[in-house]
């Protein structure tokens, strides 16, 4: 079985070589059993991030990188998954924020309990956080709205560590999920727990990266018009199991 780890970045040259060494010499020590790929994923970067991806593509074997010359997450993910051709692919934050220790136990959940997507979670009992009282705030009110419009059972849409298999990459992520930035997520999962498909919440240890690039209000703007999309779009009965 193939896994895919997807690195989206964007200005990120003072932590992405550490980062990206320390998770490949993660993943060479926990996934002895399976086939595994990196994938930094550079969202139209303009400092020196590309050239540290292609510096670590031809040091280390089963790294590679993907260029896009427009921002966005959702974009750059889209893009990375559609074209891999592993069995489950997956994301984390460049900054590692949450343990990689939940990593395996995510991947090894999902195969054996045939689950279709993987999601970290920060807000279950089991979760240890560490974020300023205005990030936990907003991403508490953030879920409840979830909750109250979708009647969703997942705890966390927005944890920046995710997998899910190559059946929901061509069944959700290409014909629905068509957000191309933070809303990414929140899109995926409601979209695809709606349809019946099955999700794993893993609580995490997340520690808050002070030097984030998130715009916490306006991307909690975005969202709430993501959200609005996707609940009209459901009204309209355009998602189908396909």
């Amino acid at each position: 079985m193939k896994i895919n780890v997807t690195i989206p970045v964007y200005n990120e040259e003072k932590i992405l070589e550490k980062s990206i060494r320390y998770l490949y010499d993660f993943l060479s020590e926990n996934f002895k059993n399976y086939d595994w790929e990196i994938l930094i994923a550079d969202n139209a970067s303009i400092d020196n991030t590309l050239n540290i991806a292609k510096k670590l593509s031809k040091e280390l074997n089963r790294i590679n990188y993907i260029h896009l010359d427009e921002k966005g997450r959702g974009r750059a993910l889209k893009k990375a998954w559609t074209e891999s051709d592993a069995d489950i692919v997956s994301y984390m934050d460049v900054d590692l924020s949450t343990n990689l220790s939940h990593f395996p136990e995510m991947i090894e959940g999902m195969i054996i309990g045939g689950y279709d997507i993987g999601t970290g979670s920060r807000l279950m009992k089991a979760s240890r956080t560490k974020r300023s009282f205005k990030r936990e705030f907003i991403s508490r009110a953030y879920n409840i709205l979830v909750k109250i419009l979708f009647r969703t059972k997942f705890s966390d849409a927005q944890c920046g560590f995710k997998a899910v298999t190559k059946k929901v990459v061509n069944k959700i992520i290409i014909p629905y999920v068509k957000d191309t930035g933070w809303f990414f997520d929140s899109e995926l999962l409601i979209i695809s727990e709606k349809l019946g498909y099955r999700i794993l919440d893993v609580p995490v240890e997340w520690i808050e990266d002070l030097d984030t690039r998130v715009k916490i209000f306006k991307t909690a703007y975005e969202d709430i018009k993501g959200l609005i999309r996707v609940k009209v779009n459901f009204m309209k009965n355009i998602y189908k199991n396909i």
